[in-house]
């Protein structure tokens, strides 16, 4: 396997943070390496349902993001892919404090990858777990698209020679 360059990764790191869903939820990827990946959220009012505790979208959303970037440094560069199927599984409700999803790729296919991830809260409760398809895409969806949608130049290169 292609040795992952540092600064690709801390400068994707640095864009995907800013992307404007990421910063609606207060969403953010602290890690990527090969087949892994840390997410965290930092739960507030805007998180919970009418009965005060964390809506299921959340959950959705943080186990989408986590299993997504966990397949992101098995992929040669600039090579797209989306998500086509998730499936989650709500186990614990919880009301305040952080959640971590952490996202593993479980297999890389030719044109579609699976991945899991898990969300725990700070004392390692498991809160949700979920699996995810995500499709290989020709030419689109790529990190170039996101360069571009972001308004960022270039990033570093993703392997180093």
């Amino acid at each position: 396997m292609k040795q992952l360059n540092p600064e690709h990764i801390t400068s994707l790191l640095k864009m995907i943070n800013s992307g404007p869903y990421f910063e609606l939820l207060g969403m953010k990827v602290l890690e990527l390496g090969v087949s892994y990946s840390k997410v965290e959220i930092d739960l507030q009012r805007k998180h919970v349902n009418p009965f005060g505790v964390i809506h299921g979208g959340v959950y959705s959303s943080i186990i989408d993001t986590a299993a997504y970037w966990s397949a992101y440094c098995e992929l040669d560069e600039n090579v797209g892919f989306t998500s086509i199927d998730l499936s989650v599984n709500n186990l614990s409700m919880i009301r305040e404090g952080k959640i971590i999803s952490e996202g593993k790729s479980i297999k890389i296919g030719r044109s579609i990858c699976l991945a899991q991830a898990s969300v725990k809260d700070m004392n390692g409760k498991l809160l949700a777990h979920g699996t995810s398809k995500l499709m290989i895409l020709d030419g689109k969806q790529s990190i170039e698209h996101a360069i571009e949608a972001m308004g960022y130049r270039t990033l570093p290169p993703k392997f180093l020679d």
